[in-house]
């Protein structure tokens, strides 16, 4: 305050103050006195009159002209004190005068007595004075604060940068003695480097009037700077990324970069960016379990630990991580960590930092210092011992019936009818939807209890080809209007893109979905959007199927080449502040040939099978995510800054000797990855059931289907993984498989029927557990 104290001298004597006469009180109400007595200053008199903003003063450009925020008035108590009006005025009108009656401002010199009709305090006239002057409110004997008024030329631009080697010919806000307000002992913020959680830098910015040649370092005249950062809700609010205190001091928060705004003179300026250091590991663990996988009974609470370090090795705390489960229909991974089985199964779990809710970062900034990339921690496998019941549902593309099958009965339901033959068939993981596409509307059908149609969409024909996890959104192809469609469960368009798709996946928590459609790939992402690459593999070869990798860092798809894509973006810098992004370049690929494909839950193995001639081959691709990281040791994988994230993979085939196969229909892993069964169209009677291997080619089983079942066209596996229901042709029967024994050990006969009452092929199923009892 020592520099206020001569101008705010010079300010009293240029300001009239009134004197305070208490007179007679004619009011029924006693009068009180500040002092206690019976004279003096009253608690309803204006003792102390306050104007903002006391921290930073006003700035204006010459000639501009801004307005004081109304004051505030407190009597001797503290109350408040209405004031019907102010007086106002200045230390020095030749550098900021104020009209005395109202406060407005002017950089300048207000007129006065112009005559000519024009009116006082109409037009201010910038003197080309910089410097502080000082303004002030009074009533009825009472004075504010002196407030500073900063004055200086036009500012053209505010930059964020480094400290200064010499204040004098580079000064910055850290210079200047009237930018701050107190000592400030927190060293420089360097925009080429991030900080720790927890850490302090003060921001650094230089102020300059003009441009080119002209440009003019002002930093030292413009007055306090006020910073901000995108995201917060108001000037120097805390953002998720950090906070900034007055002085320019920032904290950093939650790992992430953001966008830092300045405002000066009445404009806000971009002045540069901020960037809390990213998570460089995250290590999840099942406390008080040791085996692998950690067994969890029914319904018992287990709790997951993650342990998050950044890139400076700082253990970081109270990230907002998605935790989320390969099989969510039988262990779900909740929001705080705690897995709370429903039913008996088995599934891997993570722990993911998923930008933009974790570590986030401002489109141009992903994959600067790290910042706006994904980071996953290792898998944890979970198994959930017992034994379940299921509801079996049973469809056909060539009949307008569903059946059910309740499992704690076996009594084949009666037909349900549709209003439209399906060519598509979906289940939501809670069990509770159903969603079945055709040539003419979606139908979603309620599965809680009976059957039931309850919405039928002709906005939206077409297959549906997939449900997120979450049952929030569903991928729908329309051939005719080859529109690719992302869509609300509820209803409405999300997005859409064009062409006409084979298969799609989401990634296990919904945030990302993998479309293949022939020769072009679609992936999109909350985050980033579409991302469409064509041609789809660097051959040029179609892509046929998807398989999210666990962890969910990328995936793979069949096709020609077998080939993958890694969600880590390859980022160069374009300027120091500036990235471009490459979004899910490749990251493997191999020459096995597959025509469907599925990953399995312990992340060892990505199966693809392929019906080419004259014997179908199964591919075992043993995978390495990173690679070259140890097989069967899972870790916690960090996208590169640099360079891309790369897998690898060792391929071990097998010929399907006892089938002969016109196509592929799917590849089914069962969750605890023990073993896997091959669909197809064609014939030899049997359903190869392959068991993947800790190392090497694992062994194939022939099951042999009873009756005169010709191939198995369609399957689905129980969520205990206790029983695979292979429907079949030739019979046009459901077998029910005994996973323990590997037999064919019932059948069901849905008796779907085409609507000339032909009796036809389940080409279609879905399954949900449900309690046994």
């Amino acid at each position: 305050m020592r520099r206020f104290v001569t101008l705010f001298v010079l300010f009293l004597s240029t300001i009239p103050f009134g004197v305070s006469i208490s007179g007679c009180n004619k009011g029924t109400e006693p009068v009180a006195f500040c002092n206690g007595g019976d004279s003096g200053p009253t608690t309803t008199q204006a003792a102390t009159i306050t104007l903002q903003p006391i921290v930073y003063g006003i700035s204006l450009n010459y000639g501009e002209m801004g307005q004081l925020q109304r004051p505030t008035a407190t009597d001797c108590k503290g109350g408040n004190v209405s004031v019907q009006a102010f007086t106002y005025g200045s230390s020095d009108m030749t550098i900021a005068d104020v009209e005395p009656n109202n406060g407005r401002l002017c950089a300048g010199t207000w007129n006065r007595n112009s005559g000519g009709g024009i009116a006082d305090f109409t037009y201010c006239t910038p003197t080309g004075k910089s410097g502080i002057a000082y303004v002030a409110a009074s009533f009825n004997g009472a004075t504010s604060n002196p407030l500073p008024i900063f004055v200086h030329p036009v500012v053209t631009s505010i930059v964020l940068g480094g400290p200064s080697s010499n204040c004098s010919t580079d000064p910055t806000t850290a210079c200047c003695p009237l930018a701050t307000v107190g000592a400030v002992t927190a060293p420089p913020y360097l925009e080429n480097s991030c900080i720790s959680q927890g850490s302090t830098a003060q921001l650094v910015a230089r102020v300059y009037a003009g441009s080119g040649a002209n440009q003019t370092n002002i930093s030292c005249v413009t007055g306090h700077l006020q910073l901000s950062a995108q995201g917060a809700t108001s000037l120097n609010a805390i953002s998720p990324v950090l906070s900034i205190d007055p002085n320019g001091v920032a904290t950093a928060n939650q790992p992430g970069s953001v966008l830092i705004s300045a405002n000066i003179s009445g404009a806000a300026s971009s002045a540069g960016f901020f960037s809390t250091c990213p998570p460089a590991s995250i290590s999840l663990s099942t406390p008080g379990t040791t085996s692998n996988p950690a067994v969890v009974n029914e319904n018992n609470p287990q709790p997951l630990v993650a342990t998050v370090k950044d890139t400076n090795g700082v253990t970081l705390t109270g990230l907002e991580l998605e935790y989320v489960s390969t099989t969510p229909t039988t262990i779900p991974a909740g929001p705080s960590g705690v897995i709370i089985p429903p039913f008996a199964g088995a599934a891997s779990i993570t722990a993911v930092c998923q930008p933009p809710v974790c570590n986030s970062a401002s489109y141009n900034q992903i994959g600067l210092f790290g910042n706006g990339l994904p980071v996953t921690s290792n898998s944890v496998n979970i198994f959930t011992p017992g034994t379940n019941s299921t509801v079996l549902y049973m469809a056909s593309t060539q009949s307008e019936d569903v059946v059910q099958v309740d499992f704690t009965t076996s009594v084949v339901g009666s037909p349900y009818q549709l209003p439209y033959v399906p060519n598509s068939m979906v289940i939501s993981n809670d069990g509770s939807t159903i969603y079945m596409g055709s040539a003419t509307a979606l139908m979603t059908l309620n599965a809680i209890n009976t059957l039931s149609i309850t919405r039928t969409d002709s906005t939206s024909p077409g297959t549906v080809l997939a449900v997120s996890p979450s049952n929030s959104a569903l991928v729908i192809s329309d051939p005719v209007r080859q529109i690719i469609s992302l869509e609300s469960t509820s209803g409405g368009v999300i997005s859409t893109y064009g062409g006409v798709a084979t298969h799609a996946e989401f990634s296990p928590d919904s945030q990302t979905v993998y479309i293949t459609a022939g020769n072009q790939l679609l992936i999109y992402s909350g985050f980033t959007g579409w991302t469409s690459i064509t041609p789809a593999t660097s051959a040029g070869t179609p892509v046929t199927d998807v398989a999210i990798t666990v962890p969910a860092v990328g995936a793979y798809f069949a096709g020609q080449t077998t080939t993958a894509r890694s969600y880590c973006p390859i980022s160069t810098p374009t300027t120091p502040t500036n990235e471009s992004n490459v979004f899910y370049p490749p990251a493997d690929s191999s020459a096995a040939i597959t025509d469907r494909i599925a990953a399995t839950n312990d992340g060892l193995h990505i199966l693809g099978a392929t019906a080419i001639t004259p014997t179908p081959t199964l591919n075992d691709l043993r995978v390495q995510i990173p690679a070259g990281n140890a097989s069967g040791v899972p870790v916690s994988i960090a996208c590169p800054q640099t360079g891309t994230l790369a897998f690898s993979n060792t391929v071990y085939k097998t010929t399907l000797t006892q089938v002969t196969a016109t196509s592929i229909t799917g590849v089914l892993p069962a969750s605890d990855s023990s073993i896997a069964f091959v669909t197809y169209t064609g014939t030899g009677g049997v359903l190869p059931a392959y068991a993947p291997a800790a190392s090497g080619l694992g062994t194939t089983t022939y099951i042999k289907l009873s009756g005169a079942a010709t191939a198995p066209i369609a399957g689905v596996i129980s969520a205990d993984n206790s029983i695979m229901f292979a429907a079949t042709s030739g019979d046009n029967l459901v077998h029910v498989i005994n996973r323990s024994t590997l037999t064919d050990s019932s059948t069901l006969a849905p008796n779907l029927t085409s609507p000339t009452g032909t009796v036809v092929p389940v080409n279609m199923m879905v399954q949900k557990p449900r309690r046994t009892t």
